[in-house]
């Protein structure tokens, strides 16, 4: 019996040292772990960072991309608006003008009257210089009343004449005017044959 005892002494001796060995290796394990640990978070955070940096810097040039489009976007849109203006510019004067002629066409009949007060027909003349000024400062101008041009003057009447030339402009009944090479109104005119 005796031996049997120490055969379960040894036994559990064995058990024991093997449960220490066990326990050292473990111990072993986690202190190098534990050292090893800082190491492994010095290397896991600039692995972590890296990606974070990525993004980030993706998300800077998609935002930079996105930037540029809109400025370049918007800088069209400007240039195009400011195109539109001046394409309409000349329609909105000739517009506005149109509703002035017949003031100046009554100006040129009341200087072309006869009056016997100097001063009045001053008066009208300096009106009529002033309007006509102000028509200069907006681009408008007389249509030329030399040669006939049906893209500038109306042909109301043909006439035989002597003294002018077949297709040269004998009288003018009203006054064609343009802007550019707009017509705001076509002249009025008689047409040698």
């Amino acid at each position: 019996m005796s031996e049997i005892k120490d055969k379960l002494k040894k036994n559990a001796d064995e058990k024991n040292e093997t449960a220490e060995e066990k326990e050292k290796v473990t111990e072993e394990e986690t202190e190098k772990s534990e050292e090893s640990a800082p190491e492994a978070e010095a290397v896991e955070e600039p692995a972590k960072e890296t990606p974070i940096k990525d993004k980030t810097a993706d998300e800077v040039a998609k935002l930079k991309d996105q930037l540029m489009r809109n400025m370049a976007e918007y800088d069209n849109y400007r240039k195009r608006t400011a195109k539109e203006k001046a394409e309409l510019m000349p329609d909105i004067t000739a517009r506005v003008v149109s509703e002035f002629l017949p003031v100046l066409d009554n100006l040129e009949r009341a200087l072309a009257a006869e009056c016997s007060d100097e001063s009045y027909k001053k008066g009208v003349q300096m009106i009529y210089d002033s309007f006509m000024e102000t028509l200069e400062k907006l681009g408008v101008e007389k249509v030329p009343t030399e040669d006939f041009d049906p893209s500038m003057h109306q042909a109301v009447q043909q006439v035989q004449s002597d003294d002018h030339e077949s297709g040269k402009i004998v009288n003018v009944f009203q006054n064609g005017y343009r802007i550019g090479t707009k017509v705001i109104r076509f002249a009025m005119v008689s047409v040698a044959q």
